[in-house]
């Protein structure tokens, strides 16, 4: 089975200086598929909104590396994992500037990106860029509208929410069109999946918090709803995510993930370790546990 982890972007281990380059050449070495990132740009004292399961923001979040640079040094560091985001929060990022990070990253990995993208949830970090929270789905459409003519149009030209392109022209283009995956459970996210998005991105957690029908389930919904939108149902890719508590035992993260898989055929599935480890040592014995584990099945 092919298994993914978190790069180190969170907590103690990523302010291990040069960690985030030794752990992705090490891990890619032991056999990780894939490297995969989260976006946290402010973990505040008094949220306005806390953590889901939290009363504020954990620990882990109080350091926190940024996405962009984390897959740019796996990019360099690397020659086959995939190199996925799960999630980057897109609609609080200036979209042009969005899309030339985006195709700089793929070209940099050599067409290895795969951009999973949603909308956060945090107002604080919305207040912190200045974007009006209440208009994250309108600018999560319009960002993807943009990214369409950047990667396929030579001249590119577009009225965005907020900004404008005057006619360019846009000579660096990704290896590959980057499969764009999206996450959200609710109608109108699953509804954008189903029509505009190559893939979803849902989330297994260990110790389970719910049953593995609401991802098979949903996931069928959204093959169905994308085939009466005039699309390829079998073409939606999924990219699932397994969070993990904070002391949970190897051996039941494996059975989790080698069931969890079975149930749900993923495209790629990577083991999110910010809540497992303090150190790229850490990581790294872990990762190689897994990948250990994982493939006795």
């Amino acid at each position: 089975m092919p298994l993914g982890f978190s790069l180190p972007v969170f907590g103690k281990a990523a302010a291990t200086p040069g960690g985030i380059a030794r752990y992705a050449r090490e891990a890619e070495r032991a056999g990780a598929a894939g490297f995969w990132v989260g976006d946290r740009l402010l973990s505040p004292v008094k949220p306005v909104v806390s953590y889901p399961g939290y009363d504020t923001m954990p620990e882990e979040f109080h350091t926190a590396q940024d996405p962009f640079t984390a897959l740019a040094i796996a990019a360099a560091v690397t020659e086959t994992a995939v190199l996925g985001s799960s999630t980057i929060n897109a609609t609080q990022y200036q979209p042009v500037n969005f899309a030339r990070l985006l195709t700089s990253l793929d070209v940099a990995s050599n067409g290895r990106l795969l951009p999973g993208l949603g909308i956060g949830w945090s107002p604080d970090e919305y207040e912190a860029v200045g974007v009006p929270m209440a208009e994250r789905g309108k600018r999560l459409d319009d960002l993807l509208d943009l990214l369409e003519k950047w990667w396929t149009q030579d001249t590119v030209t577009h009225e965005g929410v907020g900004y404008r392109v005057a006619e360019s022209h846009i000579g660096l283009k990704p290896v590959r069109k980057p499969p764009i995956h999206l996450a959200g459970f609710g109608e109108r996210s699953l509804r954008r999946v189903a029509e505009r998005a190559d893939g979803w991105l849902p989330v297994w957690s260990v110790p389970e918090q719910y049953p593995a029908d609401v991802i098979t389930s949903t996931l069928a919904k959204l093959r169905a709803d994308a085939e009466r939108a005039g699309r390829d149902p079998q073409a939606l890719g999924v990219a699932l995510r397994v969070n993990t508590d904070p002391g949970t035992d190897a051996k039941a993260i494996a059975e989790s993930v080698t069931k969890i898989v079975e149930l749900v055929e993923p495209d790629h599935t990577f083991v999110d370790l910010t809540y497992l480890t303090g150190g790229i040592e850490e990581h790294l014995d872990l990762t190689g546990r897994l990948l250990e584990l994982t493939a006795k099945g």
